[in-house]
């Protein structure tokens, strides 16, 4: 029997116009909705000023992980808060990431902030959430007497990070899709490096759309993704961007000393997730200014913000970039914060996104025109920004050169669209970092000349043996190889 303690918390499809309501621990295991839509809570928990204050003591006196616990409170009443306790004690200590504080925060410049989410296993944002799926998982898998067979799709630093977090727990399959020859050799060998029996790489043929594209495919057939258990953890898993949420309010209480002060967040992103968190806190009322979308040439997003027209690419439009994590045309969260736009009609939602997307895309006109583009600059903060290489290379040896510090090239598109959009933004930004440089170090070289240093924990690790499966781009195979892999075929 599961334990309620805390005020009810549903979720439903942003395509659902029937308006069906499941609870947390189905979504977590569910990932994808049968509808094809993406969840989402019923009503967003609302912050009080006074919660905030006790979050600011809380944070200083007992760390992350025991806020972490109270925000995932707020969205959780399936499972008790003990147990959730528990759960963030065991995601966010030392020494799985290197940092006591988690996500230290440090001044690069006045009025611009850099928040280090890289301190995790892969040195990656990605950790903050996976660290905390890995526990949900097999805690809710154990409490259930199940399995559970996650497919994902990665351009550069999820696949390692749900791996490092999956590897070894009870109950877990991981088939991870990567896009053949499109991620830096590092990111490759952290992948496809580890060797354990639980884990499956493949390397598809095709960009990351594709893979995105045949994850999608798969959750579709309804028949196969119940046979073999099938679940996410690409951020339409809503517990992804549930942890990502944390460390918006823990780097708000870290670089304000009141609530009467606010900040905006510079977010680098492809498929809009992480930046989706960002606004999700500020609808929970956090004080929240701008967020700011940092985009690099496949600029489907930055286009939306400035035209308000969404126009997804096909693979071939797709650019190889120096800041691939990014190489995204077709931002699956974007769907979230429509859904919102639009007044939660799910049926509208169902057609931006279920055909006309597929159809070439949608401009202001299709989803309600001017009004409801404004209401998503203004109300919801949105602005945004593109970078080009040689932005990013210029941003990262300016940045070294004055602040000491040494950034990735994502990163670089976070400070390089903050300073973009300066002139119309009235509070200090908090630039949100993506991963450490050790992982682009081609880029690093040519900004800098000099290597990026390798952390100790990840000496020797271009030279492990690769274990990785090359399949076509077709959901058919991909279920084929599940199949035999799970099977033991």
């Amino acid at each position: 029997m599961r334990h309620v303690d805390c005020a009810t918390v549903d979720y439903i499809s942003t395509r659902d116009t029937a308006g069906t309501t499941y609870k947390f621990t189905d979504i977590l295991l569910t990932g994808l909705s049968p509808d094809g839509g993406l969840f989402l809570p019923v009503e967003y928990p609302q912050l009080s000023p006074e919660q905030l204050d006790s979050w600011r003591t809380l944070l200083a006196e007992r760390g992350y992980a025991a806020l972490a616990a109270e925000v995932l409170k707020l969205f959780i009443d399936d499972i008790p808060h003990a147990d959730i306790e528990a759960i963030t004690a065991r995601a966010y200590r030392t020494p799985v990431f290197n940092d006591a504080a988690i996500v230290p925060v440090t001044k690069l410049e006045d009025d611009l902030w850099l928040a280090h989410l890289s301190e995790g296993p892969t040195a990656a944002f990605k950790d903050m959430a996976m660290q905390l799926l890995g526990e949900l998982f097999e805690y809710e898998l154990g409490r259930r007497g199940r399995h559970l067979n996650i497919l994902g799709a990665t351009s550069g630093d999820t696949g390692s990070s749900a791996e490092y977090a999956m590897r070894g727990r009870d109950n877990i399959r991981v088939f991870m899709l990567t896009p053949a020859g499109r991620m830096t050799p590092f990111q490759q060998a952290q992948m496809f490096g580890l060797d354990d029996p639980n884990i499956f790489n493949i390397a598809l043929d095709g960009v990351f759309d594709d893979c995105q594209d045949v994850v999608k495919a798969v959750n579709g057939d309804a028949g196969f993704k119940a046979k073999y258990a099938i679940g996410a953890v690409n951020s339409i898993n809503w517990a992804r961007l549930l942890a990502q949420t944390v460390y918006y309010i823990s780097t708000y209480l870290r670089v304000t000393e009141s609530n009467s002060q606010k900040v905006s967040f510079s977010v680098p992103t492809g498929n809009f997730g992480d930046v989706c968190a960002g606004y999700i806190t500020k609808r929970m009322g956090l004080p929240v200014d701008r967020l700011i979308v940092a985009t690099n040439e496949n600029d489907v997003l930055d286009e939306f913000f400035r035209t308000g027209q969404y126009r997804p690419r096909s693979a071939a439009e797709t650019q190889a970039t120096s800041s691939p994590s990014m190489d995204i045309s077709k931002a699956s969260n974007f769907e979230r914060m429509m859904f919102d736009a639009v007044g939660r009609d799910a049926a509208l939602t169902s057609d931006l996104f279920g055909t006309k997307v597929n159809g070439g895309g949608f401009d202001a006109e299709d989803f309600g025109g001017a009004d409801v583009l404004d209401r998503i600059r203004d109300a919801f903060g949105f602005c945004s920004s593109s970078s080009t290489h040689a932005d990013r290379v210029a941003t990262i040896r300016e940045v070294q050169e004055r602040s000491g510090v040494l950034i990735d090239p994502h990163t670089a598109d976070g400070v390089h669209a903050a300073r973009a959009v300066s002139g119309d933004v009235d509070t200090p930004v908090v630039v949100l970092e993506t991963a450490l440089p050790v992982k682009f170090a081609e880029t690093i070289v040519e900004a800098t000349g000099t290597q990026p240093e390798v952390p100790e924990r990840f000496r020797g690790i271009m030279d492990q043996p690769r274990h990785v499966t090359e399949l076509p781009n077709d959901a058919d195979a991909v279920k084929a190889f599940i199949q035999d892999s799970i099977e033991g075929k």
